[in-house]
Parts: structure tokens; sequence; C-alpha cells
């Protein structure tokens, strides 16, 4: 899509209304005007066929579409000839009115029409077929959406954009306006989804400057969610957060030390003291540790019926799967089954999926109800495969909803628990406090519990350290693998996994091996590299297709050697252009039918299909291959890799990126029969240990680093990056519940 830069504005009667995302307002609209019919797009509200709209903006040309009008601001007037009075009430603008009452009222009222509709309901019924009590609904109506109109054109004149405007009106109503010129801050933490930064802009372009304890206020919570959601701390010591809010908000210690108080009176923020010094929490951080810790110390006190294990059994599991087991291992099982709690930790290759199918068989042979679940469905999938068991998602477990702000609502919950009997939860390290709070409130008492992990993998991209919160708490019975078996020893993927946890420099001097280090002195030379292992060398070697079996991870976004650059020259190299497959344009981004694309944000809207089974719902790291575009209907498909597919809207894309390569982050609970990584021109805040291992435990067959030996190294001795503050820890060590 091109655009003219001149801006011009134009005047017409919205005709029809060809397309409308009810979520943030972006719409395609049909404008009469001076006997043509223009296409123009933009954020507009509630905007009706039959109205009288001035556009600014500029003229764009759409490949499929040809040429429209892209507005960037609008004024409208209501509709004022007959003509236009009956074809605003006839598109369905004022609830209750189709074309039929439509042409009844005009007919009855011609251009009083709207008079009538907002001051006198009660001439309004007695049309025929029209009732007082339906005439009523029609004008109160037609009001709110006066009171919208109102709203918009005085929000929009303090520099708020429409969606912004009509996300301030869902929240306070027909308060908005008052509330905003109040305070401009509140709309940080109401759910309109408007940052700090965005609120201080808008506060300069009030007629009264806000009080300033509303902008610190604001700001010192800006600074405990940032680090909540971007940092994954689920607190800050006090005496961190006063200076750092001083610094950036420019005023004393003394002032904030005060406000802090102010919004822990308020609730809006919690201080707790641990090991004698202060903590400053968000309210919804300080409830989900504290409520995984109040249902931890219930489970614990009402534990599943006892039982004992007797080795005889473990031998018959072991002769019926053909598994010869470790001492540790059997004191998994044993824990599992007879104190029906346990944590299963370690690294690759200590057996802790054998583990796992001695504890399902025993619950089997005992006719409990299992339930499997992982953070992701790529980690549920994979756990399925080698369980031999169905694993879903835990928002699938827990059924997920969502309520009018697109916040996630769970049917499973403390009044509505799971119905199993046993729960075995993978990949625990990449859950967030917010989920295994949800997670922990619906399962039902008696339920055995079974949490494995490897504590040394990077945490949850969300808030908090549950796994090494629980473990290091002593709390729950903890079993540690950490024995790597003979088989396994002959990996060199397994043997550098565990070199890379205890700081030291990988082994390379194999051959023949699953793991190669090729040196690379330049991130330009390490991309070129990386393209021709992923489009040709490892294909024509191992038959490896680029969609399903490699992966390229990197430790950032950024650089030549970062996801954005390689993404685009893996793109042309195994997906190129071709003038059989359709293409879409969102943003800076192509894609192209047959592209392998990753899911970037939860997105609980979005509907599926899996054969007859029907769901809503794709999470941040589903990967997938586009099938279909339709460039005229501007939607794509992609079929998952757990076999959903999902129809998405243009606007919907926007949460979509290339997955050619992806971050480490991204590749977390997942496995990949070949990994190619990139490590060279690394950023300091990105060399550390976590990292690192996180991406070489994803390759299950063959691992190629292309880059620097020294860097790899000092990943390696680096285990500082990923501390976090939290608080589960001190929480479950203490007495009181």
């Amino acid at each position: 899509m091109t655009e003219e830069t001149e801006k011009e504005i134009i005047e017409g009667t919205v005709e029809d209304i060809r397309f409308r995302n009810e979520q943030n307002g972006y719409t395609v609209l049909e404008i009469g005007c001076d006997d043509e019919l223009i296409t123009a797009v933009g954020i507009f509200s509630d905007i009706s066929v039959g109205e009288t709209v001035k556009l600014s903006g500029a003229w764009t040309y759409h490949n499929t579409f040809g040429r429209q009008f892209k507005a960037d601001a609008y004024e409208r007037s209501m509709p004022h000839t007959t003509e236009q009075l009956y074809n605003y009430l006839a598109s369905g603008a004022v609830k209750g009115i189709g074309p039929a009452t439509a042409e009844k009222i005009i007919d009855k009222f011609g251009e009083n029409a709207f008079d009538i509709l907002e001051n006198d309901p009660e001439a309004l019924s007695k049309i025929k077929g029209i009732s007082l009590d339906r005439a009523k609904e029609m004008s109160a109506d037609f009001k709110r959406q006066f009171a919208v109109r109102n709203i918009m054109i005085s929000l929009e004149a303090y520099g708020m954009t429409a969606n912004e405007c009509i996300k301030a009106y869902k929240i306070f109503g027909s308060d908005a306006v008052e509330r905003v010129l109040e305070n401009p801050f509140d709309m940080c933490v109401s759910g309109i989804g408007i940052g700090f930064e965005r609120a201080e802009v808008i506060s300069e372009n009030l007629p009264n400057p806000p009080k300033e304890s509303y902008r610190y206020k604001a700001g010192i919570v800006h600074i405990i969610m940032h680090n909540l959601y971007s940092d994954g701390h689920t607190c800050l010591p006090r005496n961190k957060l006063i200076k750092v809010a001083a610094d950036y908000l420019s005023t004393s210690e003394d002032n904030i030390d005060i406000l802090i108080d102010e919004l822990c009176k308020e609730n809006r923020l919690v201080c707790k003291e641990m090991n004698k010094k202060e903590y400053i929490f968000s309210a919804t951080a300080y409830l989900d540790e504290k409520s995984i810790s109040n249902r931890i110390k219930v489970l614990l006190k009402f534990p599943p019926p006892n039982r004992k294990t007797l080795y005889k059994e473990i031998e018959t599991v072991e002769t019926e799967l053909k598994i010869e087991y470790a001492e540790n291992q059997k004191e998994a099982i044993q824990t599992a089954v007879n104190k029906g709690m346990l944590i299963l930790t370690g690294g690759p290759g200590t057996g802790k999926t054998t583990t796992l199918k001695g504890i399902i068989k025993l619950f089997e042979n005992e006719g409990l109800e299992i339930s499997l679940a992982a953070p992701t469905g790529r980690a549920a999938k994979r756990m399925s495969e080698l369980t031999g068991k169905e694993a879903k998602t835990i928002h699938r477990l827990l059924e997920v909803e969502w309520d009018e702000s697109d916040k996630p609502v769970f049917k499973r919950n403390l009044r509505n628990p799971l119905d199993c009997e046993a729960l075995i939860v993978d990949e625990l390290s990449m859950v967030d406090i917010n989920l295994f709070a949800s997670l922990l409130a619906a399962l039902p008492f008696g339920c055995r519990l079974v949490m494995v992990g490897d504590s040394d993998q990077l945490p949850a991209v969300g808030a908090g350290n549950v796994l090494s919160d629980l473990i290091e708490s002593k709390l729950l019975p903890v079993v540690e693998l950490n024995e790597v078996f003979r088989q396994a020893l002959d990996s060199l993927i397994v043997t550098n996994a565990h070199r890379i946890v205890n700081g030291e420099q990988i082994v390379t001097d194999n051959k023949d091996s699953d793991f190669f280090f090729m040196e690379r002195h330049s991130a330009y030379e390490a991309a070129q590299t990386v393209a021709s292992l992923y489009s040709k060398r490892l294909p024509e070697a191992y038959g490896y297709s680029p969609f399903t079996d490699i992966q390229v991870i990197c430790p950032s976004k950024k650089g030549e050697a970062g996801t954005n650059n390689l993404n685009t020259i893996l793109q042309n190299l195994v997906n190129p252009q071709d003038s059989k497959k359709n293409e879409i344009s969102v943003g800076f981004r192509l894609f192209r039918e047959g592209d392998k694309v990753m899911q970037i944000k939860n997105n609980y809207n979005i509907g599926w299909e899996k054969g007859k089974e029907v769901g809503e719902g794709i999470f941040n790291g589903d990967i997938g291959i586009i099938t279909q575009i339709d460039k005229k209907g501007e939607f794509a498909v992609i079929k998952f890799d757990d076999e959903r597919e999902a129809t998405y809207l243009r606007e919907q894309l926007l949460e979509i990126e290339l997955a050619y390569a992806i971050t480490v982050h991204k590749s977390q609970g997942s496995e990949f029969k070949a990994v190619i990584m990139p490590v060279v021109s690394v950023i300091p805040q990105l060399k550390y240990r976590n990292l690192l291992y996180t991406a070489v435990t994803r390759a299950k067959e063959k691992m190629i680093i292309v880059g620097s030996k020294n860097e790899i190294l000092e990943m390696a001795q680096n285990d500082k990056n990923t501390r976090r503050y939290s608080a589960l820890k001190a929480m479950l060590l203490e007495d009181e519940m």
C-alpha cells in the first residue's frame, strides 16, 4: 500500500459500512461525495450510515482495492434530509429500528424524526406496532449515541485518538470527560490501556493541569507494573523504588515515600516486610503470591489418601515399560503416589520422561482420573508425544473465557474445581504467578499434584519465580534427577547443557556428534552461515524440513544476527515471492502463503477449528503455517502445529510474526529436531547462562552454534541476569496463613 503525502479534506454522506472492528473502531466506509463513491478507512467510533462526515487525511493506494482515503481525523453532523434520516435509521444505528420501522417514522414525522426520537417517545408510540416501552427504549438508545458523540468530540479536542475515546467511554461511561479533565492518569490503571507516558502527553493538552500528586502516584504504579510485566519482579525493595521513582518523576525521595504510604492505604499497592526489609507490590501480584502460598499450605494440610507403593509394583512397571529405574527415579515415583505432591526436576538426559511414565502407570493402576497440562500448545503437544496421553494447555484445562476487558476468566476455579484425581504439570519454570494461582485454586482436595520443570531454564515470561521459590522453600517434596544416563552421555547436546549449567566451556571436538560449533567473527558472517544451514545444508544432509524440523533461535530480535533480519533473509530463501502465492502487508510485515509464523501475544477472541472440535484462543508462542491469504477479504488462514486452524482478520495479523527465526524466550517449552543459534555480538544484557542453556536444550537431534567461543563462555559463566524479586518463598515459610 502506498500513500500520497499531501493532506486533504473530503466531505460526504456515509452510504455503507463495509467492515468494522468493534474492539478498536477500525472501519471501512463508503462515502458519497459529489456523485462519486469513495472508500475511506480509519478509526471511527460508532459512526452510522446516513451521517454527514468531514474527513481529514491522505489518499492511499491499496494493491487489491485501489485508491482509498485514509482518515486521521474527522468531524460529523447528523443527517438532515429525509433521505439521509431514513438511511441512518434503516441502517440499524438505533436499537429496535430497522428499515420497515424507519420508513414508518419518516413517513409520520419527516425531518422532525430526530427531535421526536430524542424528546417525545410518547408520540413515537402512536405509530402502529410501536409500544410505549419500545418507544422509550429507542429514545434511550438514541440519547446514548448523542452522549457518546459529545464525549468523543470533547476528548478528541485534548489530543486523544478515537480508539482511546471509545475505551474511555466504555470504562467511565457518561462521566468520561469529567474524569479525564480531573485526572488523565486515571486512564493508566482503569483498564483503558493508556500508558503513563501517553497520559502525560494528554495531560499537557488539558485546559488546567491535574494535581501533581496524581502524576506522581501514577508514575510510582507505572514503575511497579513495568517491573512486573517487563522484568518479572513481583515486588521491589521500598528503598530502591523510592530512589528510582524520585529520579524518574523529578521530585524528592521524601515525597515519594509519603505517596507510597498513601497508595498502600488506597489498596493500589501493598507493603510487606520480609527479612527485615520492606517490599512494595502491586495489589494483583501480592494477591497472586499470597493465594499460591495459602493454597499450598491448605493442600499440604489436607493431602490425598496416604498409601504405600511397594518396590514390587515399581518392578512390575519396569517390566511392562521395559525400563530400568535408578534409585532417585524410584524415589520420585513413590513420592508422587504415596505423598500425593511432588516437584520433579532435572536437566536433559536425567530421565524425567521415563519417571513420568512410571508415575502415570501407577496412577492408572489405581484407577485415578489423570489430567496432563503444560503452559503452551507446543509444550502440551510434546508432553502428549512423550507420554502417549492427551495433554492440554493450562488455559484449556481451566476452560478459559474472557471478560469485557479481554482479561482471561477461568470457568474452572475454587467453586468449580477440576474433575481430575491426579494432575501432572510440565514445564513449570514457564508458569507465572497469575496462572499458577488460578491452577491451584481449581485443584480439588485430595487430587495428587506432580509438577515437573527445570529450574536452570529461563524463568516465566510473566512475573515470578514459581518453580525456584517452591523448591527453595523446602515445603514440598522435591526429587532432583541429577544422574545423566549412559545413553544420554553419548549426546554432546546433553553434555554441553550440563557444562553450561556449571559455567564451563562447551565441548566441540567431536565431528560426528549432535552438537556443532562454527566460528564466525561478525554478525554478518554468522547470519549468512545460519541462512545457508537453514535453507540448504541441513535439509540436504539430513532431510530436515525448514518449516517443521529446523528452528533458528536467537538471543535478540535486533542486529544482523537477530530475528528481524534473519526472518527476512530466510523467508526469501525458503518461501520466495511467487505469482501463485498471495501476499498481504500488515504494518512493516509482509506475509506470504506458506510462511512459518508465530502468535506473539495471548488472544482469547480468535476462533479455531480442529476437525469437529471448535474453540477460541490462540496463545503467545503458538507456531503455524499460513495456508491461505484472501486479498479481497483481507484475511489469512493459519494452521498451527497442533492441527488447530484459525482465520485472522487483517487487524489481527498485527499479532503475528514470521517464525523462521525466534527469540530464546519464545522457544520455551518447545523442542525441535535441529536448532541453529547465532552467538556473536550479543548485547551484554543478554549474555547470561539461562538464555544459552534454554536454547541448547530445545534441540533434540542437532544443535549448531554459529559465532564466538568467547561469547559462549561469557554467557555460561554469567548467572546474574535472571534473578528476580519475588515473595513466594518467604510467604511459604511464614507460619500464619
